[in-house]
């Protein structure tokens, strides 16, 4: 299966179950895909002592998943990406959901 997670939000509980799920797939053998935007390109900041966001990022990357970051949303924050948030574009967006056998968003 084609796991593709559209992530807008910050919300630590969120994000880390988010990521679980992407992980848990990823395990099954599936392929997955997140795309960040909105406040989701913020990933990266999400500090939390209950949950740990990074590290499940970590393990997505690890386990072969994938990370898009709106390139507009990006801007908007004045950054210019990293390997958890990389310069993405509408075009990402559009094949993510086009290609996707499930889709989530959140």
């Amino acid at each position: 299966m084609k796991l593709g997670i559209i992530l807008s939000q910050t919300e630590p509980e969120t994000v880390f179950n988010a990521l679980r799920l992407a992980n848990y797939s990823l395990q099954q053998g599936d392929r997955g895909k997140i795309f960040l935007m909105g406040k989701g390109v913020e990933l990266e900041q999400i500090r939390d002592p209950k949950f740990d966001v990074q590290g499940q990022a970590r393990a997505v990357l690890d386990a072969g998943g994938q990370f898009l970051a709106c390139g507009s949303c990006l801007k908007l924050r004045e950054s210019a990406g990293s390997e958890v948030c990389p310069l993405s574009t509408l075009q990402d967006l559009y094949e993510l959901v086009r290609d996707s056998d499930r889709l989530v968003t959140l």
